[in-house]
Order: structure tokens, then sequence, then C-alpha cells
């Protein structure tokens, strides 16, 4: 059996009342969550619910107030070098080429200037940015920047990767060769993976499993396994298919029911 790559066990998180009078804030309640390796987890649900604080408690940017999370069966307690963090935004470095961008993790870590430059090169292949190495961010477009985001995220070889809605700001043509790009390059990467997304379709498109979270404070309301739907690498060919709809369905009736259950206690 695969090992366990990432695990949130019973963690909730609170954070201080913002005011001197107010009550703290409950973002995450009671969530546990195994993923294991190679796998691809899509998480869902409402804008508030808790979904980017769980995955800054897997990077160990946040610490839960209750539980733990562990990494390869460690627990993590500050920012961890074997998860890696892709945003919304490619913050790129505008200062430096698309080579030595990808190039930046592992500087920092120290690799020597070859080797991280062949590993630079190889992964800005396969994000088919060949030829761009030399080109600054400004001069790419939105969704080339994006691979170079993703080239220099897979660089440092992480064992768990963690996800941020990363293709939210580009157009749906954009979204969807990127989409196509990522899958790809996890599967040959053999590489674990938490997304979080409000596109239903991609949700599914690009997973082994969708996680559904509740309104604030955020939990795991829904699993849905994708174990009928076969081309994970192939999210375009996975698309064209009847049971993708079947999904999307079920899920818009869990985020509509559970948002009509929060208005009704109102």
């Amino acid at each position: 059996m695969p090992n366990v790559r990432i695990e949130f066990r019973n963690v909730s998180k609170r954070f201080p009342a913002r005011s001197r009078d107010g009550e703290p804030v409950t973002a995450v309640l009671n969530v546990s969550v195994s993923i294991l390796d190679g796998e691809v987890v899509s998480l869902i649900g409402p804008s508030g619910c808790g979904k980017s604080t769980l995955l800054n408690m897997g990077s160990g940017l946040y610490l839960p107030s209750e539980g733990e999370v562990l990494v390869d069966g460690r627990r993590v307690a500050g920012p961890n070098p074997q998860v890696a963090f892709m945003l919304q935004k490619d913050l790129l470095l505008p200062w430096r080429t698309i080579l030595q961008n990808a190039e930046f993790g592992l500087e920092v870590r120290g690799v020597a200037a070859i080797e991280r430059r062949e590993r630079a090169h190889a992964l800005l292949k396969k994000c088919r940015l060949s030829g761009f190495e030399s080109h600054y961010p400004h001069q790419l477009s939105g969704g080339m920047r994006q691979r170079a985001a993703l080239a220099r995220t897979l660089a440092v070889d992480p064992l768990v990767l963690l996800m941020d809605e990363p293709f939210s700001a580009l157009d749906a043509q954009t979204k969807m060769v990127l989409q196509q790009d990522l899958a790809r390059t996890i599967a040959a990467e053999r590489k674990t993976a938490l997304l979080i997304t409000h596109d239903l379709v991609e949700s599914i498109a690009l997973a082994d499993r969708v996680l559904v979270m509740s309104q604030r404070p955020g939990k795991i309301i829904e699993e849905i396994r994708l174990d009928d739907l076969p081309d994970r690498d192939n999210p375009m060919l996975r698309r064209g298919r009847p049971r993708v709809q079947e999904y999307a369905a079920r899920l818009v009736e869990l985020l509509h029911v559970r948002e009509k259950t929060e208005a009704e206690s109102i």
C-alpha cells in the first residue's frame, strides 16, 4: 500500500478576535484527511470556509490550535522543505530570467550550480518553456509565467504540492492548457498534491478524490472518490466523460444544500 505523504489529524485552527470585545474566529474544526503518495486531492467549499488555512497548516506557515499535521510521518512544526506551495499569482522575481527563477529554490538550498541548472532546464522542458530560459517574466504571457512557477515549485523535488487556485487568474482556454500541463507533469514526477479550486469541473478533472468543506468553521462534509474516472493525467479527455457532469451536479447539490442550511439557521 502507498505511504501516507501528508496527514491532517483532528486539526482545528482559531484566530484571535479582531477587536477587544470580539470572539475568536474558528476557521477549521476537527478536520482529518490522509493523502497517499502519488495521489491528487481537490478541496472545494464556500469562500472563507478555511481551505487556505488548511493549506497553510500543511505547509507549516500556521500551526494548528488543536491536532497535528504530519508529512511523511513527521509532525510539522514549522515551514517544511518537503512541502511546496503554488499560489494564484506566479510570484516570479522580475529581475531574474525564467531559468534563474526555476533555479531559485535550489540556489537557496545550496545546490551546486551545475546540478540546479540541469534540473531547472529539464523541468522547463517538461513545462513547455524550452527556448524561453533567457526571457524575463514580463516578456511571457500569464500562462507561460504560471508554467514557470510550476517548474520552480517542482525543482526542489517536494514530497507534497499544495496549490491554492493556481489557475484562477487565467482565461478559460489558457486554464485548460495549464491543467493538462499540470496533470501530466504531476503524473510524470509522481507527486502528491492537494488542490484548492472553485472550479467544480477542474476539481474533478485533476483529482483522485474531491473533498467538500462546509461554511466556517470548515469541516469535511463529503468525500467523493473518482475511481471510475480514468485519465487523471489527461484532464481534457476526462472532461468529456459523462460521469464528470454527474459528479459536478453532485458537488453543486452539496454546496447548495449546505449554503441553504446555513442561511435558514440565521
